[in-house]
């Protein structure tokens, strides 16, 4: 009885650790491939997604701000061991580390105005193209026409400006002179054998002067062709010359009071589109006659300050011209050159 008893246990001990044995096999087999599929880069797809955003690699979006355009020092990720950052191996750009500010040119003379004028002047300079307040003569702009010639004698005309220094002067036609807005203009005028001359318009050349006709001094005529020529085919333009004869002058005409004047300014660069007088406070424009004079028929303004504008919007004001009948009384300003 105690032999059959004990035999029993045996085997059955015997045949449990027979069955035991494939099963820890096969439990190590299960482990060894969850280990397998943890190890990193093995291609376990969403598994090994979570370890390296909670790393800090180089692989995880920066959470500092996006550096402002123009800052010199940009934000950057934090630094891994399978990326460097890129400051460790990036090269300075050598225009980043030699490159200067360049020039802009030198910086630009102030105008005449400005250095000879009052302080009171105001300067609006414009581009020749576009100057607002031209008439029919406009700047950048090229006219074609006829020259012909007449004796100029000592270079007066219509204008009223008086004998001229030099005889390369000329009269506008009726249309162009435009009830004296030409006068005082500098053209420069190319005939098609290649010469040319600048004259200073002083006159008027009356009807039948046809638009983009200008009749030319016998003296400004011949530096074109012979006057034999007569007619001559032409292109001219408005200038605003390098060389101004001095400072404006202003002129009184002849009757001139504190109850009626009449105002004509001398000598300017460039064409005259205004002038105007205070008076109560204000400025008053006065009107231009086809003689070159600005009249103040009720006497308001004469013998004040007197503000002159050109035809590219510059105004100078001059003080201190006193109510003198035709004298040529010299101010202090000129127009800046276009």
């Amino acid at each position: 009885m105690k032999a059959t008893r004990h035999a029993a246990p045996q085997w059955n001990r015997g045949r449990r650790l027979i069955l035991g044995i494939p099963l820890a096999l096969v439990a190590i087999g299960v482990l060894a491939l969850l280990a397998f599929a943890l190890l990193p880069g093995s291609g376990g797809g969403g598994a090994s997604a979570e370890p390296a955003a909670a790393s800090g690699t180089a692989t995880r979006p920066s959470t500092q701000p996006d550096a402002p355009a123009g800052d010199p020092t940009p934000a950057t990720a934090p630094p891994s061991a399978a990326t460097p950052p890129p400051s460790a191996t990036a090269t300075p750009s050598p225009s980043a580390t030699t490159s200067t500010p360049k020039p802009s040119g030198p910086p630009a003379s102030p105008p005449p105005s400005a250095a000879t004028g009052s302080a009171r002047s105001a300067p609006a300079p414009a581009s020749p193209a576009t100057a607002s307040l031209a008439g029919r003569i406009k700047p950048g702009t090229g006219y074609q026409g006829v020259a012909t010639s007449y004796d100029a004698a000592d270079g007066n005309g219509a204008c009223s400006f008086g004998p001229s220094d030099d005889m390369m002067v000329a009269a506008m036609n009726f249309t162009d002179y435009e009830r004296s807005r030409a006068c005082g203009a500098s053209v420069l005028v190319r005939a098609a054998n290649g010469a040319s001359v600048t004259v200073r318009i002083v006159n008027e050349c009356p009807l039948p002067c046809a638009p983009g006709q200008l009749d030319l001094s016998h003296q400004a005529f011949g530096k074109l062709a012979d006057l034999s020529v007569g007619r001559l085919p032409i292109t001219w333009s408005l200038l605003s010359p390098g060389t101004a004869p001095g400072t404006m002058s202003i002129r009184y005409k002849p009757g001139s009071s504190q109850w009626w004047c009449g105002i004509q300014v001398i000598g300017h660069r460039n064409p005259v589109a205004a002038l105007e007088v205070q008076a109560g406070g204000s400025w008053r424009q006065l009107t231009r006659t086809d003689y070159n004079y600005f009249l103040s028929p009720d006497g308001s303004g004469c013998g004040g300050s007197l503000r002159v504008t050109d035809i590219y919007g510059e105004q100078l004001t001059v003080d201190g011209i006193a109510v003198k009948p035709d004298v040529v009384q010299p101010t202090r300003v000129q127009f800046a050159r276009h």
